[in-house]
């Protein structure tokens, strides 16, 4: 009788289990666009995360077949600990939190199908089902992170047929609205900025609408076609996002771009791209879906764009930075700039020699980059340089990429927490640099950027090193790397502080007694899967 109990205790913990190592695992593949080679990768990296699973099942399995009291007693705190665990994992996971759309329901029925079975011919088949049943419900526990992405594979014709069909009813739709123009925007960084700023600028005469918030996936795409485009609506911004090559060329093929606007290229997702000229490549391939008469908009200050640039007829190019050579149609430029911590003042100047003085909150110089090609885009669909000057002042930062999030007595927050690519870290500490008080850094670095990624942490501090007056770092990830390039840099190793979590980080920071006002840069957040 005492045997029949202590396995009835196993089966049923290890069965609770499995929910929250499931929704664990189901989360991470979502973060990683229910791709299993991301997942892999994911996986492989984080091995440590889920390992005590495998310890779990050793446990259960020596009290299962001994009867052990010892063994029990431990096994049955070592699972409820485990459920508490990774119950942990989903609060301290929010940043991004599990999304359950009907793909993730799919996902999730599927596994648990999957995992219930064995158990079920374990109990219609076997004698001693109850003791084989606890330890086979431990040893799937400690298998969702591989029953997960079966269940992926599992579903993947389902998925597919839903995704073609959702793509089929997007392209019907725009196939009636001959009159619509639709703009791609993509780039490594400053595809949403652009996004939202041309938005802003290009409302003042016409209707637009965008993909709202990060939604730059195909399925973001057509959701957006289906639930936000309306009939009055003249301009589609759309903005492509892409993590492999021939993701630009996906979303090109549902909405067949008359414009493309490409605001950067740079070292975006090396762990999927691998090489600066697969991203290279992928971004171009919005200049290669445009029609005879399309155009491309080109940031020439993005020298890997510029670059690339010199194989098209059809570009028109924007710059701050005196950059408009090579084979263009025609230039923007932004000069006469100067920038304060209360923002910025800059001249743009078109191909036929007029010019405009143009005054934002927006801070930065790659703010300034951006601005120029909002405005670039603007006028060649009719709107005078005068006509944008209101429109530039009321733009208001783009949510967590160089807001004034927190203004109060002594403190001013700068929200950067959006950013993570070389380029925009160091524009955003050179901008923290141009402030009268404490400048405090706090971040965990940059992420996704393969093999180069150390290297350009350590860049990353020691750029932070000659701007900021304190550093202090988050996890663990890119602690090193961002200090030592600090410190190559002369930078005071008792400035340099490291936290686990970003609320201890916030507690140090608010606790520094240096007089004067502080500006505090939050710049990147990792994700969950980091």
């Amino acid at each position: 009788m005492f045997d029949i109990l202590l396995n009835a205790v196993l089966f049923l913990l290890n069965a609770i289990l499995i929910w929250p190592v499931l929704r664990y695992n189901a989360h991470m593949l979502q973060q990683n666009t229910y791709r299993n080679t991301e997942q892999m990768v994911w996986l492989k990296i984080n091995y440590h995360k889920q390992s005590s699973l495998i310890i779990n099942f050793i446990l259960v399995a020596g009290a299962a077949v001994t009867g052990n009291p010892v063994l029990f007693i431990l096994s049955v705190a070592f699972t409820v600990f485990l459920i508490y665990y990774f119950n942990f994992l989903k609060k301290y996971n929010s940043k991004k939190p599990l999304v359950f759309t009907a793909r993730v329901k799919r996902l999730l029925f599927t596994d648990i199908l999957i995992s219930a079975l064995p158990v079920l011919i374990v109990f219609l088949t076997v004698k001693d089902a109850l003791k084989i049943s606890a330890v086979l419900v431990s040893l799937l526990a400690a298998l969702q992170e591989c029953m997960i992405m079966l269940a992926n594979i599992i579903n993947r014709p389902v998925e597919n047929a839903i995704h073609s069909r959702f793509i089929s009813m997007a392209k019907k739709i725009l196939k009636e609205r001959d009159d619509l123009k639709v703009i791609g925007i993509t780039g490594s960084y400053g595809k949403t900025s652009m996004k939202y700023y041309l938005n802003a600028l290009l409302s003042s005469r016409y209707n637009v609408v965008m993909t709202p918030g990060n939604y730059n996936t195909p399925m973001g795409i057509v959701i957006t076609i289906r639930n936000y485009l309306k009939r009055t609506d003249q301009i589609f911004l759309c903005e492509m996002g892409a993590r492999h090559v021939g993701d630009i060329k996906e979303c090109c093929d549902i909405v067949h771009p008359q414009w493309g606007i490409i605001t950067s290229v740079g070292p975006q997702h090396l762990e999927t791209f691998h090489t600066l000229s697969n991203v290279q490549k992928t971004k171009f391939e919005l200049a290669d879906s445009l029609p005879d008469d399309g155009i491309i908009y080109v940031n020439m200050d993005s020298d890997p764009a510029a670059l690339k640039a010199g194989d098209y007829n059809n570009v028109i190019g924007y710059s701050a930075m005196g950059k408009l050579k090579g084979n263009i149609l025609r230039g923007y430029s932004a000069g006469n700039i100067s920038m304060s911590a209360t923002g910025t003042k800059f001249t743009v100047t078109a191909p036929d020699g007029s010019s405009e003085e143009f005054e934002t909150r927006l801070l930065g110089m790659h703010n300034v980059t951006n601005l120029c090609g909002a405005v670039a885009v603007s006028h060649e669909l009719g709107i005078e340089l005068h006509d944008l000057i209101i429109p530039v002042r009321r733009l208001k930062p783009v949510p967590h990429r160089l807001e004034i999030s927190n203004k109060s007595a002594g403190v001013t927050i700068i929200d950067d927490a959006y950013n993570s690519n070389p380029e925009g870290s160091k524009a955003a500490v050179e901008t923290l640099g141009m402030f009268d008080g404490v400048k405090i850094l706090v971040t965990p670095g940059m992420v996704e950027l393969g093999d180069k990624q150390s290297e350009y942490n350590r860049r990353f501090g020691g750029y932070a090193a000659a701007n900021c007056d304190y550093i202090v770092l988050i996890g663990h990830t890119n602690m090193k790397d961002i200090a030592d390039g600090a410190k190559d840099a002369g930078f005071p190793e008792s400035r340099i502080m490291s936290f686990v979590k970003l609320t201890d980080a916030m507690k140090y920071v608010y606790q520094i007694q240096d007089q004067g006002h502080k500006y505090i840069l939050l710049e990147n957040d990792l994700p969950d899967n980091y």
